[in-house]
């Protein structure tokens, strides 16, 4: 059931921000698709939504020049824009994406990895957590 409610709003919210009174066309506004898909960026697919009251947070994260995040890992699903700077995340079994300023990323869920801003400028990334009220967005490896 509230898999489907999540399923009806989300649409329903992009469908009244996108069908104003004047068309898209004649307002010069140009609309992106920047990631669709059912799976995270190693392949896997996506888990089912949460059957608890549905969460969304947005973060907005900033890693300076040369910086490695703990390793950590998403009980949720979540997905970002990096909007500057180049970002490289790695999984704990070696599987790599680097991103750069202007790329979307479907994040892995339960599974063990870290990101690093690689390149001269800090990475800064948005990034949108769909989970469950009281379930964490990340769980940091135990040394």
């Amino acid at each position: 059931m509230k898999k489907n409610l999540i399923s009806f709003i989300l649409p329903c919210c992009f469908l009244f921000l996108f069908t104003q009174a004047v068309p898209a066309k004649e307002t010069g506004t140009v609309v992106k698709e920047l990631a669709r898909t059912q799976h995270s960026w190693d392949g896997a697919l996506l888990p089912p939504y949460p059957e608890g009251q549905p969460e969304i947070r947005i973060l907005s994260i900033t890693i300076p020049p040369g910086q490695k995040l703990a390793v950590h890992k998403h009980p949720v699903i979540n997905a970002g824009v990096l909007l500057s700077g180049q970002l490289r995340v790695q999984t704990t079994d070696g599987q790599v994406l680097n991103l750069d300023a202007g790329e979307a990323i479907v994040e892995v869920v339960q599974t063990w990895h870290w990101g690093e801003s690689i390149g001269k400028d800090p990475a800064h990334i948005i990034v949108f957590y769909a989970g469950e009220e009281d379930i964490p967005v990340t769980i940091t490896q135990q040394p």
